[in-house]
């Protein structure tokens, strides 16, 4: 594992999605599509893009020396009747996982979810399918600079 924090941060998440969070999609009463990182296409798989990007620290973060980012993760699947529901249990997997381990395995002293974005298609059947962009706030104490 890199030394870089951020490295270590988007390498918990993508375990994260490929373990936990597609333990759960197994758990619902519907198919949908697993987790896989990678360059992976197809009606089984869904590959979400991760976003990572430092934060504006507040005063009190600053002086206890906390380091603090936002890491975005996006999902896009293609429009089909069922992409609306799609979105709705990625959300909830990636939720119950975080909340079941919001330390990333001990990689960060928290991360929380600080927003869900559903993104429905401009125009029904133009092409461009749904999106679900999950924004996560990761803190670490005293690992950068």
């Amino acid at each position: 594992m890199s030394d870089f924090v951020e490295m270590r941060i988007i390498e918990a998440v993508r375990g994260l999605l490929t373990g936990r969070v597609n333990e759960l999609l197994g758990t619902v009463q519907y198919a949908i599509p697993i987790v896989e990182i990678g360059d992976y296409t197809g009606a089984s798989v869904v590959s979400p893009t991760l976003a990572l990007a430092s934060c504006e620290r507040s005063e009190k973060e600053r002086i206890i020396k906390l380091d603090v980012y936002s890491l975005t993760i996006t999902f896009t699947l293609p429009e089909t009747p069922d992409s609306e529901l799609h979105c709705y249990v990625y959300a909830w997997a990636v939720c119950k996982a975080l909340e079941e381990n919001t330390t990333l395995g001990g990689v960060v002293d928290r991360a929380v979810i600080s927003g869900k974005k559903y993104i429905k298609p401009k125009k029904v059947n133009c092409g461009q399918g749904w999106e679900l962009a999950i924004t996560l706030r990761v803190t670490v104490e005293g690992m950068g600079k």
